[in-house]
């Protein structure tokens, strides 16, 4: 074993457990460091206050002399509770969290000071916009960017730094970020929805979207992490042969949680609870120091933040408890892979979800409406939802045991489909009062007695209506929520505008009832959806055949999947809406292709970096004990050393063979990076990295892979995976 690899052990084994008391309810101190309501209520003035919520509820734009009046109110409350700096917290498309702190403190001249917060600093900030990925938005020279605060999400303390969520813009007004299309997508899908909702309950006046997003991620020690250059610099083993025992014995799924992973996760929960994060659920994922945590439902766009920040809060106290969190979502070969499903539904300000059967036929109607609705809008946008959840790492985790394929389809049970199936033969038209009997009595009326019963689950199916929701499983750990959540409330917004045009015109053309109009649209879209909706396997072959001939997408790599951002259908779709417009969509594309690059480029290097100066050197090392021991066994038999050095001999001729084929390769990985490198065509240059870079990854791997198994572990260099997934 190698000296770094020992006392990375050593030190693991040989650390105390971490005490944390608990001596609060989690409920007592919830949102305890969030500027929420009640804190308003106290700190506020009664104008101001009633500025706030009404922007939250309605959306209204806050007058700039009310909001000095939030800005002191929300200084004295941060400053009572220890605060002594400021920023906007903000989400650009980096795929992390920025923040850059001011303090209070402001001199004021003759040696004295005060604190000082206004109500232009908290609206508006202009950070350096040139360094963070922008798509061509911006020139370098052109650096000039603003962050505007978003009401809607309140702001919190995380240490001793008042943390205020922001939206970041570019100076001619394109998004830089994921929260700015996420709250038009947002606001379009309130706008259909009540449109929409009004046919069943005139009093309906907001649909909120909502998001329940699952965190899966991996613990490892942060000595035994730091051991590994691969962890340390793409978040995941690009080396590494499997244990004689990984998750076969399925006894760390919903198994007791380890004492020290307990620690951990006790800490964080309490953390959460302060930042009004309401952490509900937490056990053991499939495989080995792979964990889940999971929050009650939420308002979608504070979910997103709330998701942000969590992944922020499990790296600081994830370091506090000596920790290395991994999100990344195949950080192991061989193992379950981490995703983040996002359970997604909508909700009116009357308190009715609109996934969810009521108690009366018209209720169920809305149901069916709505229902509908979201496996049509999914049926016709099925590559921009693919696309929605591509990037480099979660191409290792799609299709692979613990998620769907890249293949989109919808799974709603089988007594669902047995429901479309009798309202696909509603009569083109008006309905005879025995349909209308029959529709009320028997179909839609015994929908409740159904889904109180459906407790199907498919995991294959990348989108499976669970009950009173749907579940995106397809989302990847790494992934910010606000991508696929922009996706999905978009195409909604849109498929319920285009529901509604339908049944207005059958009810002013027609003379059509309501009721009939309603049934008649939901007919046609029924039988229009028919390709996306699949009940049975998708890891099967058989599927894959099956959805090439529905006309389904398979795009199996991140460049495949991102053209269709960029196709005039979605253009258009967002342009239509005003969730982004060509040029915002254009420039998505462009960073997220960049970074499929620079990722693909990194592990390239890390992989030849640790192959050659690490693996390579350690081979010989071990090649050349070999041969001293084959030298002593000739001298010792003299013409009979073969009898007893043949197996010497042999693994000698192994190790060299490996050797080789490792410098080859990696040889001719660079060479083709270094073409790669030259191609100006982003897309062109994805391809390349795609198709003639990364297939190298795996013939390096398998060769370094063989010699771990004929190295002595005394002299191997990196920590081992059985070291890694089992040491707690």
């Amino acid at each position: 074993m190698s000296t770094l690899r020992f006392y990375a052990i050593k030190e693991t084994l040989s650390r105390k457990p971490i005490k944390i008391e608990e001596n609060e309810r989690r409920s007592a101190i919830f949102g305890a460091n969030v500027f929420n309501e009640d804190t308003m209520r106290q700190y506020l003035t009664k104008e101001a206050f009633v500025s706030v919520m009404d922007a939250t509820q309605n959306g209204s734009k806050i007058d700039r002399h009310v909001a000095d009046h939030i800005s002191t109110g929300m200084k004295e409350w941060a400053i009572s509770k220890g605060a002594t700096h400021y920023t906007h917290w903000f989400q650009p498309l980096t795929g992390t969290t920025a923040e850059k702190h001011d303090a209070f403190f402001e001199p004021i001249g003759n040696g004295r000071a005060i604190e000082k917060f206004g109500g232009g600093q908290l609206v508006q900030q202009e950070p350096d916009a040139s360094s963070f990925p922008n798509g061509g938005i911006r020139n370098t020279f052109e650096a000039r960017g603003y962050t505007a605060w978003d009401p809607t999400s309140p702001a919190f303390i995380y240490g001793t730094t008042l943390c205020i969520p922001t939206v970041f813009v570019s100076y001619t007004g394109e998004a830089l970020d994921y929260k700015t299309p996420l709250l038009r997508a947002l606001q379009a899908v309130d706008t259909a929805a009540v449109d929409v909702c009004k046919y069943f309950d005139k009093n309906v006046k907001k649909v909120n979207a909502s998001l329940g997003w699952e965190q899966e991620y991996f613990l490892v020690d942060s000595a035994l992490a730091a051991s590994r250059p691969d962890i340390v610099l793409t978040g995941r083993t690009m080396l590494g042969h499997s244990p004689a025992k990984g998750q076969q014995l399925d006894d760390h799924y919903f198994g007791t949680i380890p004492t020290r992973a307990m620690q951990f996760m006790r800490d964080l929960e309490t953390e959460c609870m302060l930042l009004g994060i309401p952490a509900k659920t937490r056990h053991n994922e499939v495989a080995p120091n792979q964990f889940e945590l999971a929050p009650v439902f939420d308002e979608a766009n504070l979910a997103v933040d709330h998701n942000s920040l969590l992944m922020d809060l499990m790296h600081k106290v994830g370091e506090r408890h000596n920790f290395k969190v991994l999100f990344h979502e195949k950080p192991y070969k061989g193992v379950n892979g981490s995703g983040k499903h996002n359970n997604w539904s909508l909700t009116t300000d009357t308190g009715v979800n609109l996934f969810q059967p009521g108690k009366t036929p018209m209720s169920n109607l809305q149901f069916l409406t709505f229902f509908i609705n979201a496996i049509k809008a999914v049926n016709d946008h099925e590559e921009i939802i693919r696309a929605a959840i591509a990037s480099a790492s979660n191409d290792h985790r799609l299709g692979a045991n613990e998620a769907p394929p890249a293949i989109v389809s919808v799974f709603i049970g089988e007594q669902l489909t047995n429901v479309l199936s009798e309202l696909q033969n509603v009569t083109n038209g008006k309905l005879s009062p025995e349909e209308k009997t029959d529709l009320k009595l028997n179909v839609v009326g015994k929908i409740p007695e159904i889904l109180l019963d459906n407790t199907d689950r498919n995991r294959t199916s990348s989108f499976a209506f669970t009950g009173n929701k749907f579940e995106f499983r397809a989302v990847g750990s790494k992934a910010n929520c606000a991508n696929p959540m922009t996706v999905l409330n978009t195409i909604m917004a849109r498929q319920l505008i285009d529901f509604k045009i339908e049944v207005d015109a059958l009810i002013k053309k027609e003379s059509l009832k309501k009721d009939e109009a309603i049934f008649n649209v939901l007919r046609e879209y029924i039988k229009l959806s028919q390709k996306v909706l699949f009940e049975g396997n998708g890891y099967g072959e058989e599927w894959e055949i099956e959805a090439k001939r529905r006309g389904l997408s398979n795009h199996k790599t991140t460049p495949e999947a991102l053209k269709a951002k960029i196709s005039e259908k979605a253009i258009k779709l967002f342009e239509d809406l005003g969730v982004m417009n060509r040029v915002e969509s254009e420039a998505r594309y462009e960073i997220e292709m960049e970074d499929y690059v620079m990722r693909i480029q990194i592990e390239g290097r890390v992989l030849g970096d640790i192959a050659r100066n690490h693996i390579v050197p350690v081979a010989v090392r071990y090649q050349n004990i070999l041969i001293e021991n084959v030298k002593g066994l000739k001298e010792i038999y003299g013409k009979d050393f073969k009898k007893f050095g043949q197996e010497q001999l042999n693994l000698i001729e192994d190790i060299s063979e490996h050797i080789a084929s490792i410098n080859s390769n990696v040889t001719l990985m660079i060479n083709e990076r270094k073409i790669a490198n030259k191609i100006g065509e982003i897309d062109k240059k994805a391809d390349a990295y795609c198709n003639k870079v990364k297939p190298f990854f795996d013939d390096i791997r398998y060769h370094c892979d063989k010699l771990e198994l004929l190295v002595d572990d005394e002299i191997w260099p990196l920590t081992k995976y059985r070291e890694l997934l089992f040491t707690k």
